[in-house]
């Protein structure tokens, strides 16, 4: 990623002195990271470092934050790094930012159910939506923390009592369902996997994840048996993990991996890189549901464009009519806590 990453600026500044004008330098570009010294945040704060598109990287969290931010600020890349702790320290962190990536909150623990988490990460949610509403209105917002189902409207209707609300500028980073999706067909498609795409709609957990494996490329002549067992191992892959690590964690690299490719995507789109498009949970007429995760092109004002699903195979036409109850439940409970 990192040498793509600097190719690609090597690439946009050699284009633009060709063109007859002196290098122009990147545009400077302020992330926040919320969460940064947790289990997603401590690798994704070290990802968004090594970006040369970031000028400044902002780490935010209620403890912890001074020393990943001393650690991560050594590294010889082009952004300056300061580490913003507690409460009375949001605003700091977050005025000026291009870019919020957030993924704050707890992970789900042995013996907690999925309330207890929604009800802590809610609520984590809607306390940072709210700075962000105050301090940065016009920044792009990254939401990792689940469930994004339903952090995502939370979020939404936040930024809309606040009067900041802005469809184009809030995203629910469903990447990982893609990587996974583009690595488990690799493996069984016998392809590689850098040549590898595999479009991800619908939502962010469970059996709201579809991966349309009918529109994969490059083409693989897998049977519909195949194709089931890799939906279903795309929508358990966070259980995957879980039951990998025996209770000590859930999928903390491979998500930050996911969150720093979403983070690049956009700030590409803000700097104008044409074609930049990415799956992404967001406000949507897709479907008949308010938000869903469908192919977005990505610009200087976020979302340019939702695009369409294409065409679905009977198999992904039965998952999406599948989903939908499931994730209505989930996008409603959101609004309903953010509005209670």
């Amino acid at each position: 990623m990192v040498r793509s990453l600097k190719s690609a600026v090597s690439r946009g500044t050699s284009h633009l002195s060709r063109r007859g004008y002196a290098t122009e330098p990147v545009p400077e570009r302020k992330v926040a990271v919320l969460g940064a010294a947790g289990g997603i945040g401590q690798p994704l704060s070290l990802l968004m470092k090594l970006n040369p598109l970031v000028s400044s990287l902002s780490l935010y969290d209620i403890a912890g934050t001074p020393g990943v931010a001393a650690d991560v600020s050594h590294i010889n890349t082009r952004s300056e790094v300061v580490g913003y702790q507690g409460e009375a320290e949001l605003g700091k962190a977050l005025e000026g930012a291009d870019v919020v990536v957030i993924p704050a909150g707890v992970p789900r623990k042995p013996g907690m159910t999925r309330d207890d988490l929604f009800n802590i990460n809610a609520g984590i949610v809607k306390t940072l939506a709210t700075a962000i509403s105050k301090y940065c209105p016009n920044a792009l917002v990254n939401m990792i923390s689940n469930p994004v189902n339903s952090t995502v409207p939370i979020a939404a209707e936040v930024f809309k009592k606040a009067g900041t609300y802005d469809e184009r500028r809030l995203f629910g980073v469903t990447t990982l369902d893609v990587v996974r999706a583009k690595t488990f067909y690799a493996g069984k498609a016998k392809v590689p996997v850098a040549e590898v795409n595999v479009p991800v709609v619908g939502g962010h957990a469970g059996i709201t994840i579809l991966p349309l494996f009918s529109q994969a490329t490059p083409k693989a002549n897998l049977d519909d048996d195949q194709i089931k067992a890799l939906t279903k191992r795309t929508q358990d892959g966070g259980t995957e993990v879980v039951e990998a690590k025996a209770g000590k964690g859930s999928a903390t690299l491979s998500m930050a991996y996911a969150g720093a490719l979403f983070a690049d995507a956009c700030l590409k789109g803000l700097n104008g890189v044409p074609d930049v498009v990415e799956c992404s949970f967001v406000q949507s007429t897709v479907t008949e549901l308010p938000f869903f995760a469908s192919k977005v092109r990505l610009g200087k004002n976020g979302v340019e464009e939702v695009l369409g699903l294409g065409p679905l195979s009977d198999f992904e036409k039965q998952g999406l009519e599948s989903l939908k109850a499931e994730l209505k439940a989930s996008i409603e409970k959101g609004i309903q806590f953010a509005n209670k």
